[in-house]
């Protein structure tokens, strides 16, 4: 063998040597866990995009879910926000304007949301870290399914509260708007489609700049990211018809005002879930629409989650920042709160009203949670009749019931008393009740709300 051919071996021999050594050199980097020193994805979100009108596209509606909520600490820049989730290898997928450094996170490698949350809370930067809890509505099982013709007769639960005698006084007012926050509303319905709000005409439609801008019509649906927040489910059509059915119109039912807005704020989706970033989404919107210019004044929240998120926390502190009521269902699961908390009516916020629900005979329906210190005030919760999706009616049965009743009464307050702040209303609600015996030890204020007493609070001189 020549001299020249035993190099060329010798450096052949080399360079085999050399790529197996690589080799298991990256094998054993693709082991390692989540680092400081990830390889960022080629095509990361951009907040680019301008849409025909010169205004932001909606960049974000294609995004996944997103697995975390990250609060950056006061001062945090948004560059250094970037740095961060860059190193990760996950991406900004919200910065939640009402509350700075509240912000939503999507992770391309799809790993465990607990485990994501526990590396972002060990950073300084960081002030909390959670996962994205899944959030459920809240109703007890019926499959009672009514016809469409006028039941107004069948309503017992407008007599409990004495919505008859309210309505002596105001029957509503389309100068209030509430906000549905739920699986969206069928805003078509016959029985409803005179009390949805619509965006006035000399208002912008909702720009966010990391989700674009969307022509919010008829509200705001944060499960798609766009302005249709028609409801698949059908809860947030029972909750809908519940607080603001059309009266007097000879078809179907009644609801507590006879004339009101209803804003349908959709984070549910078809089968019965959502998650927190998606209700923060559409509560951000809420604050916004407020700023703007809406006279909401009220949102209903029929659903809950054990899990305590301080995100979402922080995001219903700022709605009554923002002068809003927030009515939230106790839960349907027979369950003392006081000891085992449900969210969001568990929060110690000064506009939340928690609800438990009474039956027929005024007593404390069998499935509801109660709590003589976590939740308030009670309302009829058993087979409530109210619209349901096709044009159609049904009777229901839950705490998520009972909280649209009070959320339809602090509307109807509203109406009569204008101007009252969120604590006076607040107040008014929980002092104007029906003591029961069944209630004592059970709700903080012992009884079921009463309509007329709100009303009549402060007599007809403030009703003008």
């Amino acid at each position: 063998m020549s001299r020249n051919k035993y190099i060329l071996y010798i450096a052949l021999l080399l360079a085999v040597v050399l790529i197996i050594t690589f080799g298991i050199q990256v094998k054993k980097l693709q082991k390692q866990v989540r680092s400081s020193v990830r390889i960022i994805p080629a095509e990361p979100k951009t907040r680019e995009g301008v849409d025909q009108n010169g205004l932001p596209s909606n960049a974000a509606t294609s995004l996944a879910r997103p697995a975390i909520l990250v609060k950056f600490r006061v001062g945090i820049s948004e560059a250094a926000i970037n740095q961060i989730t860059a190193r990760f290898n996950d991406q900004v997928q919200d910065q939640i304007e009402v509350v700075p450094g509240l912000t939503t996170i999507y992770d391309p490698d799809n790993a465990d949301p607990g485990f994501l949350a526990n590396q972002y809370r060990t950073l300084p930067e960081v002030e909390y870290a959670e996962p994205n809890y899944e959030i459920s509505i809240d109703q007890a099982a019926s499959d009672k399914i009514l016809p469409a013709d006028p039941r107004s007769t069948e309503q017992w639960a407008l007599g409990d509260i004495s919505a008859p005698e309210a309505w002596a006084g105001t029957r509503g007012s389309n100068e209030i708007v509430v906000a549905v926050l739920d699986s969206g509303v069928e805003y078509d319905h016959v029985d409803l489609v005179d009390n949805i709000w619509t965006r006035p005409a000399n208002m912008k439609p909702y720009q966010d700049r990391d989700l674009g801008t969307i022509d919010d019509i008829h509200g705001y649906n944060a499960v798609a990211n766009d302005g249709n927040p028609l409801d698949e489910n059908g809860h947030g059509t029972y909750c809908a018809g519940i607080i603001g059915a059309g009266c007097g119109n000879s078809v179907g039912v009644c609801g507590v005002n006879w004339k009101t807005q209803i804003m349908p704020l959709k984070f549910i989706n078809a089968g019965g879930f959502g998650y927190v970033a998606d209700a923060i989404e559409a509560l951000n919107y809420a604050i916004d629409r407020k700023h703007a210019g809406v006279n909401l004044r009220v949102i209903n929240a029929s659903w809950g989650l054990v899990e305590h998120s301080r995100a979402l926390e922080d995001v219903i502190r700022k709605v009554y920042e923002s002068g809003i009521l927030f009515v939230a269902a106790s839960g349907s699961a027979n369950t003392n709160t006081d000891s085992t908390p449900r969210y969001p009516a568990g929060y110690s916020l000064e506009n939340i009203i928690s609800v438990a629900a009474t039956d027929k005979g005024g007593a404390l329906a069998q499935f509801s949670n109660y709590g003589a210190k976590s939740v308030q005030i009670a309302a009829p919760g058993q087979d409530i009749l109210t619209t349901a999706l096709g044009n159609d009616y049904k009777e229901c049965s839950g705490t998520s019931m009972a909280a649209p009743l009070v959320a339809g009464v602090a509307a109807l307050a509203l109406s009569a008393h204008p101007n009252l702040s969120v604590d006076e209303l607040r107040s008014l609600l929980l002092r104007s009740v029906d003591k029961l015996p069944g209630l004592q030890g059970r709700v903080a204020t012992g009884g079921r709300i009463n309509a007329a007493k709100v009303v009549a609070a402060f007599g007809p001189k403030d009703r003008q």
